[in-house]
């Protein structure tokens, strides 16, 4: 179908038409397939564990290696698809997780399965933010607001199912149904993609990209979280694991030398200016620091020392999910009118305390009694915390790099996740002899004493501004990171190109 009928007369896509129905449909399933696979793979990891043979730390890499690729390549796959065509990016990105998902399928070891999960965060980085570009360069303006909002509930909804579907796969068949099922999803946006989604690109996008800005995130968030992870699993010589830590930190001070310098850096160095944006960040680190490892161990311990099946453990957790759904809007609302201070305060420490109920956690205890209650509160907790969070982040930035600022929250919620999922169990036994029966307890005392820390820290760091933060109309979603916000893409007078996240 020609879907110019259903454009005005400057290009944009009206709301309500096939070409509005279509662009949703191909965003939300791409970004589903995403957000889907970020949550069905905790809860195969067991079984994951049994058929290869591997221990902890194995399946903290197969967590792991997709988040290293996700978290440093996020911020460039925007970039690239501003210059080189936003539907192209996108359309490769979902092609290229689809092959890695068709590796994760077939692997037979588990290098092959988590150098196939690196590959799928290659892919994720070109096609989460494409989606959103897509719909934002797509829809007229006076509709964007309205596509944005739909993308949300319903890849909102994606992250929900999600547990339920890789459990339900998993215990019906095999862990491999959990990446076999990504093949068709992504066949059938690639189709919608070529047949009805129009190109576009921002003709003031640099020539060059920030390749070595990549490549040096990636070194270091690789380095650093092997170094994490192989001290606590005690299977390489410990000098391997000071080499490998030594050549992350020094990557990482190479990447921050590098977009100090560069003409067109990936992460301009200047929204940190800001002491506001910088504190956010710093809060966003903690806490999500420490939802990462809750929710990678919490899967672990319910099928590994409480016995439940795969499908009743990705269920566990689906409360916070929904307290999310339901109460971050409103979250965002209060935040309007009271200012982000006391939200930011209270929802970590609500995390914290969720974590606290956690750590008296037994096998014996059912779940209402048990898992439910710190469930509840954690989400409580998110529910309160992330909208106002996420809004202050890009509040606090300049108009112009309101993009950046959201890619850059966006990615340092992910990264503070990678390391949280490496460094916690290591600190808490659980990589070792003490294993997850063991090092569960002591490592929801660690990630409550974090989280903790995030809501000290909003206290002090923040202080109230008469004027009213504005609220973001993102995803609020706390398994997967902080919601992006789409952006205009034509530079600004006076300014360098546009980004976004």
């Amino acid at each position: 179908m020609d879907a110019g009928s259903d454009r005005d007369r400057d290009g944009g896509i009206a709301w309500g038409t096939p070409a509005a129905r279509w662009t949703l449909a191909a965003t939300v399933l791409g970004s589903g397939m995403a957000f889907l696979d970020s949550t069905v793979v905790n809860v195969a990891l067991p079984v994951i564990q049994d058929d290869l043979g591997t221990g902890v730390a194995g399946l903290q890499w197969i967590a792991n290696g997709y988040m290293v690729t996700l978290s440093a390549l996020i911020l460039l796959g925007g970039s690239l698809a501003d210059r080189f065509g936003r539907v192209r990016m996108f359309s490769l990105g979902v092609a290229w997780f689809a092959l890695a998902s068709a590796l994760c399928t077939a692997a037979p070891t588990l290098e092959l399965l988590v150098a196939g999960r690196v590959l799928q965060g290659v892919g994720g980085a070109l096609l989460t933010p494409g989606s959103l570009a897509v719909l934002q360069s797509g829809f007229r303006k006076e509709d964007r607001a309205q596509a944005v909002g739909a993308w949300s509930g319903l890849t909102g909804v994606a992250a929900a199912v999600g547990p339920f579907l890789g459990g339900w796969l998993v215990d019906i068949g095999s862990w491999r149904l959990i990446f076999l099922i990504n093949l068709p999803l992504a066949a059938a946006v690639l189709l919608i993609a070529r047949r009805h989604l129009p190109e576009s690109r921002d003709a003031g996008a640099p020539a060059r990209m920030d390749y070595a800005g990549a490549l040096l995130a990636v070194l270091a968030l690789a380095g650093i979280t092997y170094a994490l992870i192989e001290a606590g699993a005690g299977a390489v010589p410990p000098a391997a694991v000071v080499v490998s830590g030594a050549v992350g930190v020094a990557a990482l001070a190479a990447f921050a030398a590098v977009e100090a310098r560069s003409a067109s850096p990936m992460l301009p160095l200047g929204v940190f200016r800001s002491a506001r944006f910088t504190a956010a960040n710093l809060v966003t680190v903690l806490m999500y620091g420490a939802l990462g490892p809750l929710l990678f161990l919490l899967v672990l311990y319910l099928q590994e020392a409480a016995g439940y099946t795969a499908l009743e453990a990705g269920a566990a957790s689906l409360p916070i999910t929904v307290l999310m759904l339901l109460l971050s809007g409103r979250s965002g609302r209060l935040a309007e009118r009271i200012g982000p201070r006391a939200q930011m305060t209270a929802g970590p420490l609500l995390v914290g305390v969720g974590m606290l109920l956690l750590s008296r956690l037994t096998p014996e205890a059912g779940y209402v009694a048990g898992v439910l209650p710190g469930v509840l509160v954690v989400g409580l907790g998110l529910s309160a915390a992330v909208a106002p969070l996420t809004a202050t982040a890009l509040s606090s930035a300049p108009e112009r790099h309101a993009g950046v600022a959201s890619g850059v929250n966006n990615t340092v919620a992910r990264a503070a996740q990678l390391i949280g999922v490496a460094a916690v169990p290591a600190a808490a036994g659980v990589s070792g002899a003490a294993g997850i029966e063991g090092g569960f307890a002591a490592a929801m005392l660690i990630v409550a004493a974090v989280s903790v820390g995030g809501g000290a820290l909003a206290f002090v760091l923040l202080r109230e501004r008469p004027q009213r933060v504005e609220q973001h109309k993102g995803l609020f979603c706390g398994v997967s990171g902080p919601p992006m916000e789409p952006r205009e893409t034509a530079a600004e007078p006076g300014e360098g190109p546009s980004r976004r996240e």
